[in-house]
C-alpha cells in the first residue's frame, strides 16, 4: 500500500493514509514523498475522497464505515493496481518466491536504461508519468494477480503456499494458467520448475533456466564468494556474459527472468550487466550488517524453499562460518502444512532459533495443537527464543545470524547487534 501511494502522488494525485498507531520500515518512503499518514480516526473520511482499501481491512474499520456511510468510491488494492496496469506495458512479475527480489531487479536495470514505473513487495514504488512501462510484484495469494493485465507475465515457480487459501498444488497451478493466460505480449516462465510445465496455455512463451531446453539459459556458470558469473544463451545465440554480485541459483534464476524479458525487449547485453552490477538488493531481502567478524542478516523467507535458498546463499557467500538461524513461523496452517520440511533444512545449520508463531490473519484458538514445539521437536539443534532474548544468540562468534519471518522481528535482531557492538 506505501508503494502504491507514492505512485499514485508521483503521477500527480493527492494522497493521504490511516494505518495502525506504529512505525513500519516502508514509512520512510512515504515521509520522504510528503505523504502524511495518521492513526485511523472516522474524522479523516469527507466526501470528495476516493479510499482504496488495502488487503488487511476489515468491515469493522473505523474509517470503512464512514466511507460507506458517505456512499464514497471504495476501490480494493489489487483493483487499483489493475487500472494502472492497463495504463502501461505491465511487466506481472509472479512466483511463490522471489517476486520481490526479481521486481527490485528488474526496475533497477531496466528504470537506467529506458525508464520504468514499478510496485516493489518491499514497499517502494516509483513513477514518471511518461514511462511506457511499469514492473509490478503479482501475488498469487487468492488469485489477486487476475486483476491485472500483463504485457509480459514473468513466472519464477510455482509452489504450494498460501494452504489457507489454495486447496492444493493443482488449484495454484490452475491460478498461475489462469495469470498467464492474460498476457498481451507473452509468458516467461522458469523451464527448470516442473510445475510451470503443468499449465495448459495457448500463448506465445519463453522458458529460462539452467537446463539445456529452455529458450534462454545461463552455462558456464562460477559460484564464488564474490558472487555468480555465467553466460547466456537466447535462442540458441550468445547474448552475453555477466558478472553480477548475486548468490545461490535461485537468484541466478530470478536474474535470468530479467535478462529473458531484456532480451527480448532488444536490449544491448553490456547495457544490461552495467546496471545489474549495481544492484544491492531489495529491503528485507538479504540484508545485512556485519558487527566484528559477525554477519546479522535480515529476510522475509518464510517458506521452506525460501529458507533453503537463503541458507544456501549465506553457504555460497561465508563458507568458512557457522550459521544460526533465527526463524518466525508464519501462520498456523503454514507451519502444519511444513513443519517437517523446515526441520529438514534447517538440520542443516549450525544451531535454530524458533519464536513463537506469528497469527497473521489467523487465530490461536483455532489451531490449539500447532505451536512453534512442532519444528522444535524435529530439529537436531533447535530451541525456543523470543523477541527479548537476544543474549542467548550471544554465545556464538565469527557466525552468520539469519533472522527470517516477513512480520517485524527487528528488536531482537537490533538486540544482538548492540551486544556484538559491546564485544
Amino acid at each position: 500500500m506505501s508503494a502504491l501511494a507514492v505512485i499514485l502522488k508521483q503521477l500527480g494525485y493527492e494522497v493521504k493514509g490511516s494505518d495502525l498507531d506504529k512505525h513500519f520500515f516502508t514509512e520512510s518512503e512515504l515521509i520522504k514523498n510528503n505523504i502524511k499518514m495518521t492513526p485511523y480516526n472516522e474524522e479523516n473520511i469527507y466526501e470528495g475522497l476516493i479510499i482504496i482499501k488495502g488487503a488487511s481491512i476489515t468491515d469493522d474499520n473505523v474509517e470503512l464505515i464512514k466511507a460507506k456511510e458517505l456512499n464514497l468510491e471504495i476501490i480494493g488494492y489489487e483493483e487499483m493496481l489493475g487500472k494502472l496496469t492497463r495504463e502501461y506495458n505491465t511487466i506481472c512479475i509472479a512466483g511463490c518466491h522471489g517476486k520481490t527480489t526479481t521486481t527490485a531487479m528488474m526496475s533497477q536495470v531496466l528504470n537506467n536504461i529506458i525508464g520504468i514505473n514499478y510496485l516493489i513487495g518491499d514497499g517502494t514504488g516509483y513513477a514518471k508519468k511518461d514511462n511506457k512501462f511499469f514492473a509490478l510484484e503479482s501475488c498469487e495469494y487468492k488469485r489477486h494477480f487476475l486483476n491485472y493485465l500483463p504485457y509480459y507475465a514473468v513466472i519464477l515457480n510455482i509452489d504450494l503456499d498460501h494452504v489457507d487459501y489454495f486447496k492444493d498444488i493443482d488449484d495454484v497451478i490452475l491460478a498461475y494458467q489462469q495469470f498467464a493466460s492474460r498476457a498481451t505480449k507473452m509468458v516467461i516462465a522458469c523451464g527448470d520448475d516442473a510445475n510451470v510445465h503443468k499449465m495448459k496455455l495457448n500463448k506465445k512463451i519463453a522458458y529460462f533456466g539452467l537446463n539445456d531446453n529452455n529458450n534462454i539459459r545461463a552455462i558456464n556458470i562460477n559460484y564464488s564468494k564474490d558472487g555468480t558469473s555465467f553466460d547466456v544463451i537466447a535462442d540458441n545465440n550468445l547474448y552475453g556474459h555477466f558478472d553480477l554480485p548475486i548468490y545461490a541459483s535461485h537468484q541466478l534464476l530470478d536474474a535470468l527472468a530479467v535478462i529473458s524479458v531484456c532480451f527480448y525487449e532488444n536490449l544491448d547485453s553490456n547495457e544490461v550487466e552495467k546496471y545489474f552490477k549495481d544492484f544491492t538488493g531489495a529491503r528485507r531481502r538479504f540484508t545485512e550488517t556485519i558487527v566484528g567478524n559477525n554477519i546479522i542478516i535480515d529476510d522475509y523467507a518464510h517458506h521452506p524453499n525460501e529458507v533453503k535458498s537463503t541458507i544456501n546463499a549465506i553457504k555460497q557467500k561465508y563458507p568458512d562460518k557457522e550459521i544460526i538461524a533465527i526463524f518466525q513461523p508464519h501462520t498456523f496452517t503454514r507451519t502444519k502444512e511444513f513443519a517437517s520440511d523446515l526441520a529438514k533444512v534447517f538440520n542443516e545449520v549450525d544451531a535454530t532459533y524458533i519464536m513463537d508463531i506469528h497469527p497473521a490473519r489467523e487465530k490461536q484458538k483455532d489451531y490449539p495443537d500447532i505451536t512453534k514445539d512442532i519444528i522444535i521437536n524435529k530439529l537436531n539443534n533447535g530451541y525456543p527464543i523470543n523477541i527479548d532474548e537476544a543474549d542467548k544468540l550471544n554465545v556464538y562468534n565469527n557466525a552468520v545470524f539469519i533472522f527470517m519471518s516477513p512480520n517485524d522481528i527487528s528488536k531482537l535482531e537490533d538486540d544482538l547487534i548492540k551486544l556484538k557492538s559491546n564485544f
